[in-house]
């Protein structure tokens, strides 16, 4: 018995050890094995085993950059290592409020191909889902000339409260029930693994992988659309709670009895600052015109309209509010601003980082920075394949070893 327990803890070092080689050379894009070995702690033996496996495997290949011939006297080019973009096919996709759009990327995380699926609705059953799902993944492998076969993972970007860890959705406002097995019912559609998260813990791992949080280790994005969401980072893992809750900015309360939250509480800040907030309470005020386009209702608040600029005074206030209150507890090194309402300055204007400045602890040291990174519904599905990547490659790492025994 012992014995048996020695030879599963070696695996599951040799394991790791896998898994922490092939995560530096994605986190460096193009490394030499020695660097590999300084920045894992891992013996240059060891590295060299494990990058022999990777490279068996075709999930990494030897670049030999041109011109760099540093590293020998008989000037011999220093080889570098970096993953293999044709070795996995991976799909994410996005669900909002209009459309699911579809990326394709490989392995490397360069795109393959773009779709973009209209919904019929905000709203939908579970087995309207998982039909919509199945209908953009095929349609995105059909513009890019691709068959399904050929993807070797999925992912799912959805707004609202998700367990990642068991594919599970306690509630989102694009499903008409809540507690869905939503995971095990695409799971048994698609014929390649499947993984989904939290739209906005997406975002933060496509910022972790390919944009503003690059080798930054505690950070924390924050989307605002619809609803708002936010994506902790802390030692370069996302954090999500024990119920897969955790993060839920949008659902902080900023007011004791407050407006009306989509999840069905009141006093949530979204309530305040999300798009139906801001577009419900010009309708509530009595606008002349019903409102339905946020852009038409913040050029009315740029142009002088009292009634449109106190609405989005109000939001700015609320949000500067939650801000401080996020950067007083986790203290982030960054803080990245995300999404569609980036394109409107009213949530990060000077004024309403100057009411965050004032409302953060003070203390003899630099306050966090504040990063506005404007994007649409492509970077979401990025940031889900980027989520699907990473389970892909953990599932191709833990197959080497199995093979190994």
């Amino acid at each position: 018995m012992a014995g048996h327990q020695r030879i599963s803890t070696a695996n599951d070092q040799r394991e790791n050890g896998r898994q922490q080689v092939f995560e530096a050379i994605r986190q460096a894009g193009r490394i030499a094995r020695i660097d590999i070995a300084r920045e894992t702690q891992v013996s240059p033996a060891t590295v060299t085993a494990i990058t022999s496996e990777l490279l068996s495997a075709g999930l990494i290949e030897e670049i030999t950059p041109e011109g760099d011939r540093t590293g020998a006297k008989r000037g011999r080019p220093r080889v570098a290592l970096k993953v293999r973009g044709a070795a996995h096919l991976i799909a994410g996709i996005k669900i909002s409020d209009r459309s699911a759009t579809v990326i394709l990327v490989d392995f490397e995380g360069q795109t393959v191909g773009e779709y973009d699926h209209e919904l019929p609705g905000p709203v939908m059953s579970p087995e309207e889902m998982v039909s919509l799902v199945m209908r953009a993944l095929a349609g995105a492998c059909n513009a890019a000339g691709r068959d399904i076969s050929e993807v070797s993972g999925v992912g799912l970007g959805i707004a609202g409260l998700i367990d990642a860890t068991r594919n599970f959705v306690h509630w989102s406002p694009s499903l008409d029930q809540r507690n869905v097995e939503l995971g095990r019912m695409l799971s048994d559609a698609m014929p390649v693994p499947f993984y989904m998260d939290n739209d906005a813990n997406l975002v933060a791992k496509a910022e972790q992988l390919f944009g503003e949080a690059r080798n930054v280790s505690d950070f924390i994005v924050i989307t605002i659309e619809q609803g708002v969401g936010m994506g902790i980072v802390i030692d370069g893992r996302i954090y999500r709670g024990e119920r897969g809750c955790g993060a839920e900015f949008g659902h902080t309360k900023v007011q004791l009895d407050g407006a009306l939250c989509r999840c069905g509480q009141r006093g949530c800040l979204e309530a305040y600052v999300g798009d139906y907030a801001l577009l419900r309470e010009a309708n509530i005020r009595g606008s002349a015109q019903p409102e339905d386009d946020l852009s038409a209702l913040y050029a009315r608040a740029k142009a002088g309209d009292a009634m449109a600029r106190s609405i989005f005074d109000r939001a700015g206030r609320m949000f500067a509010m939650g801000l401080a209150n996020v950067i007083n507890i986790f203290d982030p090194s960054l803080v990245i601003l995300s999404g569609e309402q980036m394109t409107f300055d009213f949530l990060y204007g000077s004024d309403v980082l100057d009411r965050v400045k004032s409302s953060v602890v003070q203390v003899d040291a630099p306050l966090p920075e504040i990063r506005v990174h404007k994007w649409g519904d492509l970077m979401w599905a990025k940031g889900a394949a980027a989520c699907a990547m990473e389970g892909v490659s953990e599932l191709t790492i833990r197959n080497l070893g199995a093979d190994a025994a």
